[in-house]
């Protein structure tokens, strides 16, 4: 049964996407704002509240691995599997937008922050404010970003046929699916794995972090396909820095977070490492089919690192 909610739960998520993506375009052509700001504000923030939901969920659950857990495995599947697919299927592209000198510092900072602050081994409610206060300074800096940013010329019948009525139900529509989609989706493949007996931190970290990055993939892959590559990219690096700071940090308002850094060294460092990479890609504007490869690569070395040593513990003896 839990196969079928997923299957279920997946078409929920891509007619939600779609019509995410469509909406997004409007609103950003009818008021002249620059695809990347739609796709790391508005939708980069939608596409995050399942991770937001589930890890606030396993904070009240007191499970803090899961909660942590699901944030870091996000961030390391929104680079390596969304970011990696995406320069695979999208055809050779020139962003007008500097990526790395206007948005790669926003990228790694909030990791950095995060991991000074788990040195003590614990993620508290001062943390989470800072967390806050750190997503509300991005935001700033891209409304300020705005003014200078460059976007199409808007279509005069766009204007005439633009209804805010139309486009927020749409988009309300589409974030629930998204957000439901993904909830029956993190529940069924969670029970899936359960059923094996893997540790909350490897069901958190692989398991719920594909399932609340599925709206990400989505939704990239979507505006991708549509041409809207700024789009994807805005979301993934949005999508991140709302995954460390607004997703961790309403985990930790719920219940203080403890964290072993030396546990979980391996997955810390990979998602730094992942970072590091889409700073690089952005340096040298690497947009490209070897880039998307190289990433899917780092995406295995994950899998085959988190995966392959509990293969022999689930699986049935003959």
């Amino acid at each position: 049964m839990d196969f079928v909610i997923f299957i279920l739960a997946m078409g929920a998520l891509i007619f939600g996407a779609d019509f995410i993506v469509n909406q997004s375009e409007r609103i950003a052509l009818r008021f002249n704002i620059s695809e990347f700001i739609i796709g790391s504000t508005l939708i980069a923030l939608g596409t995050s509240l399942p991770e937001m939901a589930a890890s606030m969920a396993a904070s009240l659950d007191n499970k803090p691995e899961i909660a942590i857990a699901n944030a870091v495995g996000s961030n390391i599947m929104n680079i390596t599997l969304v970011l990696g697919v995406i320069f695979i299927i999208s055809k050779p592209f020139k962003p007008t937008r500097d990526f790395f000198a206007k948005d790669s510092i926003w990228a790694l900072m909030p990791i950095l922050v995060f991991l000074l602050m788990s040195i003590d081994g614990e993620i508290g409610k001062f943390d989470a404010t800072l967390l806050f206060v750190l997503m509300f300074a991005y935001l700033l800096f891209l409304l300020e970003d705005a003014q200078t940013d460059e976007v199409e010329e808007v279509d005069p019948e766009l204007k005439e046929n633009f209804s805010w009525v139309k486009s927020l139900v749409l988009l309300l529509l589409g974030f629930t699916m998204v957000v439901l989609g993904a909830s029956f989706a993190i529940d069924s493949a969670s029970n899936i794995a359960t059923s094996f007996g893997v540790s909350q931190w490897l069901i958190g970290v692989v398991v719920i972090a594909f399932g609340t990055s599925l709206p990400e993939l989505i939704v990239s892959i979507t505006a991708v396909l549509k041409g809207k590559v700024g789009m994807a990219i805005g979301n993934i690096i949005g999508s991140n820095l709302a995954n460390t700071t607004m997703v961790i940090g309403g985990a930790a308002m719920v219940n203080n977070l403890n964290i072993d850094l030396h546990a979980y060294h391996y997955d810390l460092a990979l998602m730094t490492a992942a970072t590091v990479m889409l700073i690089y890609i952005t340096a040298n504007k690497l947009y490209s089919k070897p880039a998307g490869i190289s990433l899917l690569i780092v995406l295995s070395l994950f899998l085959y690192e988190k995966v392959y040593p509990v293969i022999p513990a689930v699986a049935p003896v003959s």
